[in-house]
């Protein structure tokens, strides 16, 4: 009966936390660590994809200047520096992420046009916006997922924030409910750790 009741509680906290979040918790996740100016501002790149059907913006503190953060951002990739994240995860879905502890001068000349790869099963990044030490913009070859880096110093550091744009080609409601309810909190556990990793080694290495 106490193991009943139990999973009872269990499923019913479950529920609640699922019908709570479009309301309670969304806002939470997808802007973790922006401010309100932040989230509404416009950003490089916005204009690569207007009407998006996901919106993050994300963004952190770190007590380094631009000029030391911008090397770990364009050395990202899988097969380069990788994305500072949870490296494990990544690599169960064969994205070949090995996130680097160190600045690797053989992937520091990024320029327009060139590819930001994703591993072999990974969408194919394309950078469209390149402003040394302020904005690195990427968008996937399809169009449906622009990423976006924005370096402003501040007083005491930098901020660091990151914006994904992204469109769902299926709109059922079950495709939404999912994108919402798995795929956003999923997106922050990985975004959180990345922009904390940099955080990390921006601070670490002079």
């Amino acid at each position: 009966m106490k193991i009943a009741n139990l999973s009872g509680l269990v499923l019913g906290a479950a529920a609640a936390a699922v019908a709570s979040y479009p309301l309670l918790w969304r806002k939470w996740c997808v802007t973790w660590g922006a401010t309100d100016d932040e989230a509404q501002s416009t950003l490089p790149g916005d204009d690569l994809l207007r009407r998006p059907d996901l919106l993050t913006t994300r963004a952190i503190t770190i007590a380094a200047p631009p000029s030391r953060i911008w090397p770990w951002l364009v050395q990202m990739g899988s097969g380069r520096g990788g994305a500072y994240t949870y490296d494990w995860i990544e690599n169960l879905f064969g994205l070949n992420m090995h996130s680097a502890d160190e600045i690797l001068p053989e992937f520091q000349d990024l320029h327009v046009g060139e590819v930001l790869p994703v591993g072999e099963g990974g969408p194919t990044l394309l950078v469209e916006i390149l402003e040394p030490d302020h904005a690195l913009v990427l968008r996937s070859d399809d169009g449906r997922w622009v990423w976006a880096f924005v370096l402003h110093e501040v007083v005491g550091g930098t901020r660091l924030i990151s914006r994904n744009r992204i469109t769902v080609p299926d709109a059922s409601l079950p495709v939404r409910w999912f994108n919402q309810l798995v795929m956003e909190p999923g997106s922050l556990v990985m975004e959180q750790k990345m922009l904390r990793g940099i955080e990390q080694r921006a601070e670490r290495h002079p």
